[in-house]
């Protein structure tokens, strides 16, 4: 599975993550590589690195700075689910390594262009 250019949006978050729904996710990929920039909502800027293994499981760990300019930082695995209608559904474990280190779970689907 590739995620190069592909854009995904919050569908659902639980815990103390601080995306909220407005948020949009860009991943680029090169090989096997996964990276994105996000802004917006709470966060002035964030960004995640990761790997995409053979099943299309993304593992990446994010930094961002919130509008408080608290800095923040975890890591996630995304499990992907592809939909009746083709599109990418991913299922998100994180948990801030950081502060006090606790867990949630986020869903995002793909967005066309």
């Amino acid at each position: 599975m590739n995620y190069d250019n592909k854009k995904f949006k919050v569908i659902e978050t639980s815990g103390s993550g601080e995306i909220s729904d407005d948020f949009i996710f860009d991943y680029q990929q090169e090989g096997d590589v996964l990276s994105c920039s996000y802004s917006g909502g709470d966060i002035q800027e964030g960004m995640l690195v990761g790997s995409v293994d053979d099943d299309g499981i993304i593992t990446f760990t994010y930094r961002q700075v919130n509008s408080r300019g608290m800095e923040r930082s975890g890591i996630c695995v995304s499990t992907p689910e592809v939909m009746e209608n083709g599109k990418i559904r991913l299922h998100e474990q994180w948990r801030w390594t950081d502060g006090d280190q606790s867990t949630g779970t986020t869903t995002l689907e793909e967005i066309l262009s």
